[in-house]
């Protein structure tokens, strides 16, 4: 399962790269394609790589990545990181979609370190997922960390399954929404983080 790539050693990684290659050459082979073809002759190998750094979220752990950059503090406002990007591969087509999340919490006593609420998102999202999941996940992360009075986690997303297949509509935005604290409870302060 996904839990063993945490505690892999180098010759694990290369076996597993070496079966994901094999694997992505069975693929170009049953599209009807010749991997021996110059163009495609590196492809299944940077592919194997490419899909192991796009899910290498399942490689860390919420305490690395936070590493200890939680601080003390009496700052009781509304602390928001917007605009983080993000990308991801949907468990159901394994096709991008790709977007931003906007992060509010109003602290307890507790923050954390800004680029450790971004490196959170990107842990969470480089996994095979589904955006609704992602922006819940991100939530009860950071809720276990800080323990805040609140958390309120949006996120909006193009999604490639739709945009490139199915009904294919290319503008498309998918937005989802999870809060808990405070922002279940106060209307006005949910209101202010999501102007």
């Amino acid at each position: 399962g996904t839990l063993k790539r945490k505690n892999e050693t180098e010759e694990e990684k290369e076996i597993r790269l070496k079966q994901l290659t094999g694997a992505v050459t069975t693929i170009l082979e049953c599209l009807g394609e010749d991997p021996n073809r110059e163009g495609l002759l590196k492809t299944p190998e940077r592919y194997a790589k490419a899909l192991l750094f796009f899910t290498e979220g399942y490689e860390k752990d919420i305490n690395e990545v936070v590493n200890n950059a939680i601080f003390e503090e009496d700052h009781d406002g509304m602390v928001i990181v917007k605009d983080i990007e993000i990308f991801s591969l949907c468990e159901h087509h394994l096709v991008p979609f790709s977007g931003k999340i906007h992060i509010a919490y109003v602290p307890d006593k507790k923050v954390i370190g800004l680029s450790k609420v971004a490196r959170i998102t990107e842990m969470v999202s480089r996994r095979l997922q589904i955006q609704e999941r992602i922006t819940k996940q991100v939530c009860d992360i950071l809720e276990e960390v800080l323990q805040p009075k609140g958390i309120a986690v949006v996120m909006e997303s193009s999604h490639f399954c739709m945009v490139m297949r199915g009904v294919q509509k290319t503008q498309s935005c998918t937005i989802t929404c999870h809060t808990t604290g405070i922002f279940k409870e106060d209307i006005k302060l949910k209101e202010e983080f999501l102007r």
